[in-house]
């Protein structure tokens, strides 16, 4: 096949995949996609949020063990999310919230190959659902971000006193020495 011919079907192609419903749906600069689109039950996915305002975000769907905390900026939110892996095959709906509005999408979870099946009495690498491991008590620390303004007025008070302290003592130390030394 010639140059001319070949770049006429490669254009044909191009064409052709611009035209189908994803990157209809993607161009309206809104949704969710989710990487694989159709996971076997159990494995990890990653998430990514476009049209959201904000800079973090939680997805949800019945198809993962928990929520998913995306983080990101320019209105495009990413994160992982683990698929459960006692779920059924089928199509779930999974939703995005960010700054107030929510954004949806679709993951198709699919059976299991005989290969991706648990043995009995194998452990699987990673925990496959939210650990009870105490902290709760953090918790509202940690999702808070915390950031200080600087010191306060008490604190701004002390270091002007112990400065104006630590002048006078330099001071009175400097006056005794330029007269012993005479």
């Amino acid at each position: 096949m010639g140059s001319l011919p070949l770049t006429l079907c490669t254009g044909l192609l191009a064409c052709a995949a611009g035209l189908s419903p994803a990157a209809a749906h993607a161009a309206d600069g809104q949704g969710v996609t989710v990487t694989p689109a159709s996971p076997p039950a159990g494995s990890v996915v990653a998430l990514r949020a476009s049209g959201c305002s904000g800079t973090t975000g939680t997805a949800a769907s019945t198809a993962f063990v928990s929520d998913a905390r995306l983080g990101g900026t320019g209105g495009a939110l990413t994160g992982q999310a683990q698929v459960r892996s006692t779920i059924g095959a089928g199509t779930y709906t999974v939703q995005v919230t960010c700054a107030g509005s929510a954004v949806t999408g679709s993951v198709t979870v699919v059976p299991q190959s005989s290969s991706q099946l648990d043995l009995p009495g194998v452990v699987p690498a990673s925990p496959v659902a939210p650990v009870h491991a105490g902290g709760g008590g953090a918790a509202p620390l940690a999702s808070v971000e915390s950031r200080s303004a600087g010191p306060d007025t008490a604190q701004a008070v002390t270091g002007l006193l112990l400065a104006a302290f630590a002048a006078a003592a330099v001071g009175l130390l400097s006056a005794r020495r330029g007269r012993g030394s005479r």
